[in-house]
C-alpha cells in the first residue's frame, strides 16, 4: 500500500498524514476527531484517492444499528412470498441483505470504509462492532456461514465528539484530532479551492473570519467549509473590498453573515456588541 501524503484537493498537514500511515501500517482502524468542517469525511475521500482505492461510505445516523453493517434478514419479505407460493422461500439467503461491512470485506483489493460520524450512533454501537472490526470476520447466523475479510480494508471512522466512546474500542484505534487549521494551513486550502484569488480579499477576509471566531458566547463557531463558502459568494457577489477593509465596527455583523452564523443565538449576540459599540462610540 502506499503511503498517503495528501492529494491536489487535500492539504494534509505533516501529523495528518503519519497518522494516516501509521493505522494502515498497524492495520487498525483510524478514529478521526475534530469539529465538524474541519474536513473528517473528505479525508477518507482523499485517502481513497491517494492510494487508488474503493471508497465503502456507511453514513450512521442516531437510529443506525450495528447489525446493520453486516447484514439485515428480511423475515417478513419471506413470510410475505411464502403466503404468496413464491420458490425463492425455499432459498434464505434470497432475504439476506448484505451491509458495507461486508461489501468491504468481499473486494479483492482493500477498499476504504468510512464509518462517518459513529457517535451519532447508541453508545453500544461501537462495542458491537469490536470483534468485526478486530477479527475481520462475522458469522451469518440464518445461512451458517462465516465472512471473512478477502483483504482488509482500511477504516476510517469519523466522531464530532458528541458522545465519548468506550475505552475498548478506543483501544482498538489509532486516535488523530484534526486541530482546527491555523492561518498558514488555511490560507494553503483556500490557494486549492480559489487559485488566483485576490490575497488582500483573502486576509481580509480571514481577519473577521477568525474575529468571528474568538468572540466569546459563541454557540458554533464558523468552519473552514463556511469559510469556503463565504469566499464564494463574496467572490461571486463582485464584493467590494472596501466593505471588508472599512468595515464600521458599529456594524459587527460581517457581510453575507449567514455563510458563517447558523443560528439566530449568534445573529443575536453580533447584533447585542453592534449596539453596544455604537453606545460607545456615540458616547465618545
Amino acid at each position: 500500500m502506499q503511503r498517503f501524503d495528501g492529494t491536489a484537493n487535500y492539504v494534509a498537514t505533516d501529523d495528518l498524514k503519519v497518522a494516516v500511515n501509521a493505522a494502515v501500517t498497524l492495520r487498525r482502524p483510524l478514529l478521526v476527531k475534530g469539529e465538524p468542517g474541519t474536513g473528517k469525511t473528505v479525508l477518507a475521500h482523499e485517502i481513497a484517492k491517494a492510494v487508488g482505492a474503493e471508497l465503502i461510505e456507511w453514513n450512521i445516523k442516531s437510529t443506525t444499528k450495528a447489525q446493520q453493517g453486516l447484514y439485515e434478514y428480511d423475515a417478513v419479505a419471506r413470510l410475505r412470498d411464502g403466503q404468496l407460493g413464491d420458490a425463492r422461500v425455499h432459498d434464505i439467503a434470497n432475504y439476506i441483505r448484505r451491509g458495507k461491512l461486508w461489501e468491504a470485506f468481499t473486494r479483492d483489493k482493500p477498499p476504504v470504509l468510512l464509518i462517518d460520524e459513529i457517535d451519532k450512533a447508541d453508545i453500544e454501537f461501537p462495542n458491537d462492532l469490536l470483534q468485526e472490526l478486530d477479527r475481520m470476520e462475522f458469522h451469518v447466523y440464518e445461512t451458517k456461514e462465516t465472512v471473512r475479510a478477502i483483504e482488509r480494508p482500511i477504516v476510517v471512522i469519523t466522531s464530532n465528539n458528541e458522545k465519548e466512546l468506550p475505552d475498548a474500542f478506543l483501544r482498538r484505534c489509532f486516535f488523530h484530532y484534526i486541530k482546527f487549521p491555523d492561518r498558514d494551513t488555511m490560507q494553503a486550502i483556500i490557494d486549492v479551492h480559489f487559485p488566483g484569488i485576490q490575497k488582500i480579499l483573502v486576509n481580509r477576509a480571514m481577519d473577521i473570519f477568525y474575529d468571528v471566531r474568538d468572540v466569546p458566547g459563541l454557540k458554533k463557531k464558523p468552519s473552514t467549509s463556511e469559510l469556503l463558502d463565504w469566499l464564494k459568494l463574496l467572490l461571486h457577489e463582485d464584493m467590494p473590498l472596501e466593505v471588508l477593509q472599512n468595515r464600521d465596527p458599529t456594524k459587527a455583523i460581517p457581510p453575507l453573515h449567514g455563510a458563517l452564523l447558523k443560528n439566530e443565538q449568534d445573529v443575536m449576540l453580533f447584533e447585542r456588541l453592534a449596539f453596544m459599540a455604537k453606545r460607545q462610540q456615540n458616547k465618545g
